[in-house]
């Protein structure tokens, strides 16, 4: 059986697929239709509110615009009569499209979200003995969408919205790696953990699991998402963001994360 060297789990936004044009779009659109058109956040407002590691879940982040929108009129949120169940339906129907419980049926956003690694990525992992799983703030249905559909993957072990707590709580990474040992029959206790996402929340999440569980070697690896690759300073600047949340490296794209690359990351950190 081959010896296990390592786990990675892999958020899903901005890592495994390019939300930059369907849930960053579908925020976007949401906002501007509470607003009644006043306000449309850029790519960079959306990024501001996340870099505070807050507001992973889309939904939330949609609502806090609207306040934040009214309240530079001059509203208290107690004068809003905001319905978050009105929003959320609302992004649903841009994000998923008009069959929201079909997923043969979409035909949104998420239709067109272009994929950011390949199944033959994760081959290579299993191949170099090293585990793999997914925690993401996505719903089941759309994180079961993209990673089954999309990518061909039978079963992924996926732990999403519904399961654990949001981000940056790491309740859903520890339960990540307690489903893949009892998958297993050996124990995994002391193996190293590298969680890869693209925000600060993300890593925020590790910082937390290592607080947690300070036994374990916890390491973060931040991913540039494809809408702040460009301009270099932006992709700086954002680069910095994440490291300043603790990331021990950033990439460009998650395939850059290799299995020889895991492996030096796991020995440099471990033999501090």
């Amino acid at each position: 059986m081959k010896e296990v060297n390592g786990i990675v789990v892999f958020d899903i936004d901005g890592v495994i697929r390019d939300v930059g044009n369907s849930y960053r779009r579908a925020l976007a659109d949401t906002v501007e239709e509470f607003t009644q058109g006043a306000f449309r956040p850029s790519q960079e407002d959306i990024d501001r509110l996340k870099g505070e590691g807050t507001w992973n879940n889309d939904w939330e982040a949609s609502q806090e615009f609207i306040y934040r929108y009214f309240e530079g009129m001059g509203q208290g949120r107690s004068q809003l009569s905001l319905d978050y169940g009105e929003i959320v339906a609302f992004f649903q129907s841009r994000y998923r499209g008009r069959d929201l419980d079909n997923p043969d049926r979409w035909d949104g956003y998420i239709s067109q979200e272009p994929l950011l690694l390949q199944a033959t990525y994760l081959e290579q992992l299993t191949a170099a003995g090293i585990l793999w799983g997914f925690f993401s703030g996505a719903t089941r249905g759309s994180a079961s969408y993209i990673l089954e559909r999309r990518l061909g993957l039978k079963s992924p072990l996926l732990v999403a919205m519904e399961d654990a707590p949001g981000k940056p709580n790491p309740t859903g990474l520890f339960q990540v790696l307690e489903k893949l040992a009892a998958m297993g029959d050996r124990s995994i206790s002391q193996l190293p953990v590298i969680y890869v996402g693209d925000t600060v929340a993300d890593m925020q999440t590790v910082e937390q699991a290592r607080q947690a569980q300070p036994e374990r070697t916890w390491i973060g690896v931040g991913i540039l998402p494809p809408h702040a690759l460009q301009p270099a300073d932006y992709a700086a600047a954002y680069s910095q963001k994440l490291e300043q949340a603790g990331a021990a490296i950033v990439l460009s794209n998650v395939e850059q994360l290799t299995a020889s690359q895991i492996q030096s990351l796991i020995q440099s950190l471990t033999q501090r």
